[in-house]
């Protein structure tokens, strides 16, 4: 059952790091490789995969690290994208957020991933 409770989701954040950096990349057909997850946009649709694979097809993007947040968040629930965007704000790191049905899923830049880890580790223990 999704958790509503802005208490309780911050304290089993239960941040997971995923070891291979993520891509953006803008397509106009869905690509033939696996992906994250798209968002159909007016000017294309934006593709987020493994930079290994987005890069393989030919396409070029900065490195994010995919941090996924394995408690399971009700879609309605308020505070959580406010808190941890606030608490990875403070320490300079931007964030962009795709929330699934289950979980939210961070993307952080590249070399920031340590430091967003320890922030949410932080966050989730304060």
């Amino acid at each position: 059952m999704a958790e509503s409770d802005l208490a309780t989701l911050l304290q089993t954040l239960e941040p997971v790091l995923f070891p291979q950096p993520y891509g953006y990349a803008v397509c106009d057909v869905p690509p033939s490789f696996p992906v994250f997850a798209t968002v159909a946009e007016v000017e294309g649709m934006t593709v987020v995969a493994v930079l290994a694979d987005l890069e393989s097809a030919g396409f070029r993007s900065a490195p994010w690290a995919r941090i996924s947040l394995t408690v399971q968040s009700d879609l309605a629930a308020v505070g959580l994208t406010a808190a941890f965007s606030g608490a990875l704000g403070r320490k300079g790191i931007s964030c962009n957020v795709i929330a699934g049905f289950h979980h939210d899923h961070l993307f952080v830049p590249w070399d920031r991933r340590f430091y967003a880890m320890a922030a949410l580790e932080a966050l989730s223990h304060s």
